[in-house]
């Protein structure tokens, strides 16, 4: 009788601790990215390692990030978070989820705003507004032609939360002054400044810098019209007050607002915040 050699069990030592769709997975330190696939899920036509699809086969390391995807499956509720933010990269979801932004003004800017931070996975919302959406909001404002009439505020959240279900959001229908914005925006990790009115932009500069001095303030000034987007600069005016735009272009008549630079200027603005929250930017960002 031949006798095969006994096999070795695999010690602790063999194995590595990755992430499979956002779950701890031990596996042997041998294993590959196409490896992987073939034994948890063969029939995966999206695999993204580390937040960049990848075709080819690679060995895996310690803390690797992997996501497992069938085109056209819809995932559990339990694991669509994690697909949602698979392009996101190691360990972003972790810190973005924890931040909670305050948004004042939920028009061009801050609906446009909001749907780039709910997309990044932001885990809290606060939305500030006392407008309702109407017609002309439609050329640049993230709402649709049926929710004309609602309270942005409310519109804005039924989009987001078909967006991301995740994220928390609480929203306030009212005219923000001065003396809400400590019970308003107390909580925030992070406010960003967006409203139209100038007036409005000062006095909020000027209670955050008296009641919340700690707390980051990203504002727009200078986004009209249809000049370069390159002209769209981010600027440091106090420690942690940031300005995005070209500080001179206001909506005037023959100067319209347009869904482009509007546009442009809250991806600036949700950049911005989105480095501030993941502690990348440098101390003389925008200067």
């Amino acid at each position: 009788m031949i006798r095969r050699p006994a096999e070795t069990p695999v010690t602790r030592r063999d194995m590595i601790e990755i992430h499979v769709n956002a779950k701890a997975t031990q596996v042997p330190a041998s294993t590959t990215l196409l490896g992987l696939r073939h034994a948890k899920k063969s029939d995966a036509d999206v695999v993204i390692h580390n937040g960049f699809p990848v075709a080819g086969d690679v060995a895996l390391s310690p803390g690797d990030e992997v996501t497992l995807i069938r085109r056209g499956e819809i995932p559990s509720h339990d694991e669509l978070e994690a697909l949602l933010v698979a392009r996101h990269g190691p360990g972003v979801h972790a810190k973005l989820k924890l931040a909670h932004v305050g948004i004042a003004g939920c028009g061009g800017l801050g609906s446009t705003l909001a749907v780039a931070l709910a997309r990044s996975g932001v885990g809290t919302l606060t939305l500030v507004d006392f407008d309702l959406v109407e017609p002309s909001n439609l050329n640049r404002q993230q709402f649709f032609v049926d929710q004309i009439g609602l309270p942005k505020t409310l519109a804005l959240t039924a989009n987001l939360l078909r967006i991301n279900p995740y994220v928390k959001i609480a929203s306030h229908q009212l005219r923000i002054t001065a003396v809400d914005v400590a019970r308003l925006f107390g909580s925030s990790s992070i406010v960003a400044e967006c409203f139209d009115n100038p007036s409005a932009k000062a006095e909020l500069s000027r209670a955050m810098r008296l009641d919340l001095p700690a707390i980051p303030l990203v504002g727009v000034s200078g986004i009209a019209g249809y000049g370069p987007a390159s002209a769209i600069r981010s600027r440091r005016v106090f420690r942690n007050h940031f300005l995005i735009g070209d500080g001179v272009t206001a909506a005037a008549p023959g100067r319209g607002l347009l869904a482009p630079k509007v546009t442009v200027a809250a991806g600036y603005q949700a950049n911005v915040i989105v480095r501030l929250l993941l502690q990348v930017i440098s101390p003389n960002e925008g200067e």
